[in-house]
């Protein structure tokens, strides 16, 4: 067998092996949104779900999962791109800077369960903060920031050497460098990168078990006070998320349409997820153009 007919069969089977696995991902996609688009309407997506009764829908469930994406953002932005100019740029090579990143690939291996276990343990009983959505807030940052701190470690090693030390040499600090010249060209890819791991959050319900809790009390959307305990905007009381719902109708249902609901909530779950996905790319694109464009 000559290298070129070695070079077809093996590119051949790449391509039928890739194919395969694009059918069967567009085959479990097309079938989740062929159950569950027709039940899909602004009643579903507003009002409150129902334990025995038909017709209920997914509205407190939606707000819960987008508010605590909000919340999960706010921790693990800051924190995830402090630690990735860090390593990018303070971090000596060492033991301790080996030993910095062997823990981050190890945080993002970790199974949800097992997140969720430590959080139950740690945030919820030990530090007292109960069933909330800051409980799975902080779970949550334990999926995002490993991935946060490496999209910012990887952007910010990216940026062309040239321009940095053109930045030191004419006399900028190393932080106003950082600020000014690297975070502007890296931002694309650290948008990007933010983005995808939002889509991660939306879907995520092992760890949510333990700590956001899998009920949510009546919500008044008529007060916005955050210290009140049926207040939407308060970060301290139980949340059931999306995700969380779609399991515990599966499990536990009791309505009549429990099937339909759960077919539903999945229909919504994975458009959201997708939305999440292509608008990173879109916008990522669209920041480096700009980038371009105007370097």
């Amino acid at each position: 067998m000559n290298a070129k007919t070695a070079d077809r069969i093996a590119t051949g089977v790449i391509v039928a092996v890739a194919s395969l696995i694009v059918l069967i991902l567009a085959g479990l996609l097309g079938y989740i949104l062929f159950r569950g688009v027709g039940h899909i309407s602004f009643h579903f997506l507003t009002s409150a779900p129902q334990t025995i009764k038909a017709g209920g829908g997914i509205g407190p469930q939606l707000f819960n999962s987008l508010f605590l994406l909000v919340l999960t953002l706010i921790i693990t932005i800051p924190l995830g791109l402090g630690a990735g100019i860090y390593m990018s740029e303070y971090a000596k090579p060492g033991r301790l800077t080996d030993s910095i990143r062997l823990v981050v690939e190890v945080l993002s291996s970790f199974p949800s369960i097992v997140v969720g276990l430590f959080g139950l343990l740690v945030i919820v009983n030990l530090f007292g903060f109960g069933f909330s959505l800051f409980s799975g807030a902080l779970a949550l940052t334990v999926f995002n920031l490993p991935l946060m701190v490496r999209i910012t470690e990887q952007s910010l090693s990216g940026v062309p050497r040239e321009q940095k030390e053109a930045s030191l040499a004419l006399g900028l600090s190393r932080w106003k460098t950082i600020t000014s010249v690297m975070l502007p060209i890296a931002m694309p890819t650290i948008v990007t990168g933010t983005i995808l791991a939002s889509g991660r959050v939306f879907g995520e319900a092992a760890a949510l078990l333990f700590t956001a809790g899998m009920s949510s009390p009546r919500l008044d959307f008529t007060n916005w006070n955050p210290l009140s305990p049926f207040s939407p905007l308060n970060p301290f009381r139980p949340a059931e998320t999306l995700a969380v719902h779609i399991w515990k109708i599966n499990s536990e249902g009791l309505a009549p349409d429990a099937a339909e609901i759960a077919a539903g909530a999945s229909a919504v779950l994975l458009i959201m997820v997708l939305l999440f996905n292509f608008s990173a790319r879109w916008f990522g694109r669209y920041l480096h153009r700009r980038f371009t464009a105007t370097k």
